[in-house]
């Protein structure tokens, strides 16, 4: 699979984007004010009204995403954490409107990013607009993973999102293996792999269901055992921000944020980088690994880079010393604002 596209991909622009973090692994209610002079930044501490209560954390990520154009507001949900307790609960903490989402995305195949969805839908379905659009990857969203278990060499499911619960709720899968426009934001579609980087994340996939996707795997692969996931339904949410420049959103990067940064500079033909968001999946990464990737953000020149969930310490450690004044932390509740 590849991004060559047979015609030219024209993005949408927007004039404002919020990213807000729904699910991640740390809150402090306590953080002092913080500005940056290419975004906005709005923290939570107490939640008004709710004297009792607090937002929480899990391992996962979900990112809520509002943007403004010609006075059209568009919102999507991208990812959604690893329960639906965590994302349910800060949803309705946050008073984010379910009326108002325009669609959903999921980035990749993991429960940590998956999880919470069933539930999610279950508790606000009912809500939320009569024809909602799920945006994924590829069918292969839909495959079951395995990964390792207590015992060295053995593997136990991860388990699989349920194609069939979400359609009979009228969520409709819409499979974005190329760039597709969603309103506002758009997919980069098939990540290529053109970097030094190598794709990570330890899940497997039974290699007898990859004769049903398009041909990613060899002939060994397809002897009915488990085979290294390579991801080929992993996709990144992307904006262009009139007047600042491409926001590329990657949940986890397990194809490589290197990777996934190229890719939607060569989608959209736009070179300049206003923000990279997210995992980078870089937390059990050598070291001379996260030192290439700083190079290459370097080279990328982001007015800012926003590291969460698994991009690792020793990652935001390197940014801290090498390109400080790009690097923006992350908190869940927080929103950041592009574009003001």
């Amino acid at each position: 699979m590849s991004t060559k596209l047979e015609t030219p991909f024209t993005p949408p622009v927007v004039d404002r984007l919020s990213v807000r973090v729904l699910v991640d692994s740390a809150y402090e209610r306590f953080l002092p004010k913080a500005e940056h002079d290419f975004c906005a930044i709005d923290h939570v501490g107490k939640i008004p009204g709710r004297q009792m209560t607090t937002l929480a954390c899990e391992w996962g990520l979900s990112l809520h995403l509002e943007s403004e154009a010609d006075g059209v507001n568009e919102q999507y949900l991208l990812d959604f954490g690893y329960t639906p307790d965590i994302i349910s609960r800060n949803f309705e903490l946050l008073d984010i409107d379910p009326r108002r989402i325009s669609g959903l995305i999921l980035s990749h195949a993991h429960r940590d990013h998956y999880g919470g969805m069933e539930g999610f839908v279950d508790r606000f379905r009912y809500q939320m607009r009569d024809d909602m659009k799920f945006y994924i990857g590829g069918e292969g969203i839909f495959r079951e993973r395995w990964t390792g278990g207590g015992k060295p060499g053995e593997m136990v499911s991860w388990g699989a999102l349920d194609r069939t619960s979400l359609t009979a709720q009228n969520v409709i899968p819409i499979a974005c293996e190329t760039p597709t426009e969603m309103g506002g934001a758009f997919t980069t579609g098939y990540i290529e792999r053109n970097s030094f980087e190598q794709v990570t994340g330890g899940s497997m996939v039974l290699a007898d269901e990859a004769e049903q996707m398009e041909d990613h795997f060899s002939d060994e692969e397809r002897k009915g055992k488990l085979v290294k996931d390579t991801h080929p339904e992993e996709h990144a949410t992307c904006y262009v921000v009139k007047g600042r420049g491409l926001v590329v959103i990657s949940s986890c990067g397990h194809t490589g944020i290197v990777n996934t940064v190229n890719t939607a500079k060569a989608v959209t033909n736009v070179d300049k980088v206003h923000a990279v968001i997210g995992g980078f999946h870089l937390g059990t990464s050598p070291d001379d690994y996260i030192a290439h990737t700083v190079d290459a953000f370097k080279e990328f020149n982001p007015d800012v880079i926003l590291p969460m969930h698994c991009s690792g310490r020793r990652f935001i450690e390197a940014m801290r010393r090498e390109m400080p004044d790009k690097l923006v932390t992350t908190n869940v509740g927080t929103r950041f604002t592009f574009g003001v």
